[in-house]
């Protein structure tokens, strides 16, 4: 494949990327089609991809060097790389009979990344190309507000057990199976009824792994960092979220790491010059700017399919 065929076009239509974004990938996908050797080169790492030869992570050497040598865009060549593949993905949906409407939930992320790369580096294309590996290997989906993957707990040497607050009693054991999710950039408020929809969709498809019914679903996110409590208004959808988990652990950070999440370009400047235009970004920028630390947290919860036990 090394042309703009119908799907991908379609597919770029169905989330209606930016049209400088699609004309951009359009004109790389031309080249391909017509430079012999830049075309030929693409074809033998989509190729390694395609026959399980390489992970993602394994194919940005020789992508960035052929991006390089070509006058292209890292950056760019890796979506064109992604979106190279989406209509095998699509048919491995329909070989494993899964929904149509979770492809699209799931293909989403690529919007929302190409969106983070145009605000953080003015460049259309992705800066996180190994992340998607989950999506095209199977491995995670998209069920309504949020992604989900099958993960094991892994417990620090000598640790004890967690999850003695839930009220059956159940405890979190190294080697525990558990449901982790993430938290994608859609835009979406994390609203009641937006969490809760997510949360059945995916209890819908995931609860014959467990036995008892109850679904132990895990996040791991800044948006867990506990003392958002003390700088941010109660009644705002973080802290609703906060409140579905027990959480385990958490930390405070000297760096701010995921500040590009909330302040995209501007999130390498000094607390005093953080972008005030929104409740959330102002009271993060206070917060910092009195003194305090960024931070994350990881938490859990049993989902019955209709409620959280906590």
């Amino acid at each position: 494949m090394t042309g703009f065929t119908p799907f991908p076009e379609e597919f770029t239509a169905h989330y209606m990327y930016p049209e400088d974004a699609v004309e951009t990938f359009r004109k790389v996908f031309a080249r391909l089609a017509s430079e012999k050797e830049f075309g030929d080169a693409f074809e033998e790492i989509r190729a390694r991809y395609l026959t399980h030869r390489a992970a993602m992570g394994d194919l940005l050497e020789p992508l960035h060097a052929l991006a390089g040598a070509n006058d292209v865009r890292e950056e760019t060549l890796d979506f064109v790389f992604l979106l190279s593949l989406v209509e095998d993905l699509w048919e491995k949906y329909k070989f494993i009979g899964m929904e149509e409407k979770v492809y699209w939930r799931t293909m989403d992320d690529l919007r929302c990344k190409l969106l983070e790369c145009i605000e953080n580096r003015g460049v259309p294309g992705t800066f996180v190309t190994s992340w998607f590996d989950g999506f095209f290997r199977l491995a995670r989906f998209g069920f309504g507000r949020f992604q989900y993957e099958i993960s094991r707990f892994r417990m620090a040497p000598g640790g004890d057990p967690l999850g003695a607050s839930f009220p059956s009693g159940r405890l979190i054991r190294d080697g525990d199976l558990y449901i982790n999710f993430h938290i994608p950039s859609s835009g979406i408020p994390l609203t009641d009824e937006v969490r809760y929809d997510s949360y059945r969709e995916a209890y819908r498809h995931l609860s014959p792994l467990f036995p008892d019914g109850k679904v132990l679903f895990g996040c791991g996110s800044w948006l867990l960092y506990p003392r958002m409590k003390e700088f941010l208004p109660s009644h705002m959808n973080i802290l609703k979220f906060q409140s579905d988990f027990h959480i385990v652990a958490w930390a405070e950070k000297d760096d701010f790491h995921d500040a590009w999440r909330l302040y995209g370009r501007d999130a390498g400047k000094a607390p005093a010059d953080l972008p005030r235009d929104t409740s959330f970004r102002r009271a993060y920028a206070d917060w910092l700017l009195s003194g305090h630390k960024a931070g994350d947290g990881l938490g859990f919860f049993l989902f019955d399919g209709e409620k959280i036990l906590h």
